[in-house]
């Protein structure tokens, strides 16, 4: 069998997960209450509710667990709500507490009412998650002392806090983990209308002019994710200076992503390699994803884990029994012709 190359992922801009300039970006982007934070309108609501509930109770919030794609909020939304009680945030992520004493240095250093918010806490190892169940509950941590039968428990108290967690794989999450929280937030994409509005507070922000026609024109583009909104802008922005343009307008932004090889519905062209050579190599599917992964030299992890679910999303793409099928959608987006016996394709 074909494997596919090894070769290093190149880096793309229309790409929602976090790189080392978004992070001090977002920093300065990132909004700093509720009023600011544009979008999740339901989700905004619930938790305006429970923040004035436990502030006018002195108490911390319940557990909160954020899931939903990468780049949409979640760790805005986790700085807000600490920033909301007036307290302080104590920031990691599950791949950084290795064993069960780096959680509980976190844990014993936590003050009355803080936040510690884990990002991608589906990646916590299972012995450091069994700690965090008691912490979570009984606001206590059992530290083992000695070895063999002359081991002894030594239960310590902790303040009460407040534990954010994370996730974009929710399903792996284990069920005595999920059960733990009280209240769980699915966060989703975002509407065109709402992007543009980030767009022009982020131009604010970075003192960029941008009209209002050049930043839904971003938003179209930025496969509904404000992350990759806001690289799209920094990247539009050094268009516009060099080129000479007064502001980011329908024509300068149109010009900026046109160069990106970012097109109007936010593919670039690994994207459209890969529908490419679903239609042309393979009739169209259904074709099996290890043939796909090696017709187009890409990793079966990559191609299920970053292309395939925005395309599905827009309807370019489906899973058949027999393999990935093209849809009628992607021919005429490509403005590629069906083939004779491919008028069903829907």
């Amino acid at each position: 069998m074909l494997k596919p190359s090894n070769k290093k992922e190149i880096e793309r801009v229309i790409e929602p997960k976090n790189n080392l300039e978004d992070r001090s970006f977002d920093i300065t982007l990132r909004p700093q209450s509720l009023t600011e934070y544009i979008g999740q309108e339901k989700i905004k609501e619930a938790l305006k509710i429970f923040l004035q509930a436990a502030k006018e109770r002195k108490e911390s919030m319940d557990h909160i667990l954020l899931y939903g794609p990468p780049g949409i909020g979640k760790t805005s939304l986790a700085y807000i709500i600490a920033s909301e009680m007036g307290v302080s945030i104590k920031s990691t992520s599950g791949p950084a507490i290795e064993r069960a004493g780096d959680l509980a240095s976190i844990l014993t250093n936590l003050e009355e009412g803080d936040v510690l918010f884990i990002d991608e806490i589906h990646r916590l190892p299972r012995i450091v998650e069994e700690v965090l169940y008691p912490a979570m509950e009984d606001y206590s941590l059992d530290i083992v002392l000695g070895k063999g039968p002359g081991a002894r428990i030594v239960k310590l108290d902790l303040p009460k806090f407040t534990l954010i967690g994370a996730t974009t794989r929710f399903a792996m999450l284990s069920s005595p983990l999920r059960d733990r929280f009280g209240s769980v937030f699915r966060l989703d994409y975002y509407e065109p209308d709402e992007i543009k509005n980030i767009v022009m507070r982020s131009g604010k922000i970075l003192q960029t002019a941008i009209l209002a026609e050049g930043a839904l024109e971003i938003a179209k583009r930025s496969r509904r994710t404000p992350r990759t909104a806001n690289r799209l802008l920094r990247r539009c922005r050094d268009y516009v200076q060099v080129k000479g343009y007064d502001s980011i307008d329908l024509i300068s932004a149109k010009e900026a992503l046109d160069m990106l090889a970012v097109d109007s519905v936010g593919l670039d062209e690994n994207d459209r390699r890969i529908v490419r050579a679903i239609i042309e190599q393979f009739s169209g599917g259904p074709v099996g994803i290890q043939t796909l992964a090696a017709a187009t030299s890409e990793e079966v992890d990559t191609i299920e884990g970053i292309y395939e679910p925005y395309l599905m999303r827009i309807g370019f793409l489906t899973r058949t029994p027999k393999g990935r099928v093209a849809t009628k959608q992607a021919y005429e987006h490509l403005g590629l012709g069906l083939k004779p016996g491919q008028e069903h394709l829907i």
